[in-house]
């Protein structure tokens, strides 16, 4: 079992670029340049993993103060126990019961009455990978993409959708009596799989296209996961960007078929 938890509360890195890696999930960390005026982090991860059976990540983007980003770390580490027993149940129990377990949460008097204490809120990318299926929960603007040969050979990357003016904290979608989310389930394809998760510093960056999934492709395309990852943060570390950018990414590979056409069997 391997974990990792942050907040940009707890280390900036303002003008400085940390790539750490969890087994074989490997995390980027840069807080922006203070020359293009930056002078905190919001941002915020969690990795929990145990390797060979599942991986579960959440990145976080927060507005205003860290302060929405901490509740949510620390929602989910005073509910570890409970959200391990969910990872023991078949696949298909399991990603039923993450999004309802996710839901209920954010949606509980409890929750809700400690996000009206703190000053800010945050967008959150929930996801997790068991067996040959990715499922995510998306809040807010925080990008999923999936790099496989086949998918991208068609012009697949991007799994969610952006979505503006969701977040979970003070002023949060959840306070509604019909709260805004989108989710959803991939069946991963045989072979390799490269699962990306990024906050969205990344696609803002000025003078760069990684608005364009097939741009951050590139930057793997030679040496390592960290090696990539560093690319990707230098890059926009060069040019000049503003927002804190967080990057969690690892490799899976799936050994069972995949669906296919019936006309290709």
């Amino acid at each position: 079992m391997h974990e990792f938890s942050w907040a940009g509360s707890q280390e900036h890195y303002v003008d400085q670029v940390q790539v750490k890696s969890i087994n074989d999930i490997v995390v980027g960390l840069f807080g922006g340049n203070s020359s293009a005026g930056q002078f905190k982090n919001e941002d915020g991860c969690l990795v929990w993993s145990s390797p060979g059976e599942w991986e579960f990540v959440i990145i976080l983007d927060g507005h205003d103060t860290a302060e929405s980003v901490e509740l949510v770390l620390e929602t989910l580490e005073n509910n570890k126990s409970q959200v391990f027993e969910i990872f023991k149940q078949e696949t298909h129990e399991t990603l039923r019961s993450l999004q309802d377990f996710f839901i209920d949460t954010f949606k509980s008097d409890n929750f809700r009455e400690k996000a009206k204490n703190i000053q800010g809120e945050t967008a959150c990318l929930i996801v997790y990978r068991k067996e040959n299926h990715l499922w995510w929960l998306s809040i807010g603007d925080c990008i999923l993409h999936l790099f496989n040969r086949e998918l991208s050979a068609l012009g697949e990357f991007q799994q969610n959708h952006r979505s503006f003016y969701e977040w979970i904290g003070n002023n949060s979608t959840f306070n509604k009596a019909i709260p805004s989310y989108s989710t959803g389930i991939k069946e991963l394809r045989s072979g390799e799989n490269h699962i990306f998760l990024t906050t969205d510093g990344l696609i803002e960056c000025p003078n760069t296209h990684f608005e364009e999934a097939r741009f951050i492709l590139q930057e793997f395309s030679e040496g390592t996961l960290e090696d990539g990852v560093y690319n990707l943060m230098n890059e926009i570390k060069r040019n000049q960007v503003k927002d804190s950018t967080t990057i969690v990414t690892w490799k899976t590979f799936n050994n069972l078929d995949a669906t296919i056409p019936s006309d290709m069997k």
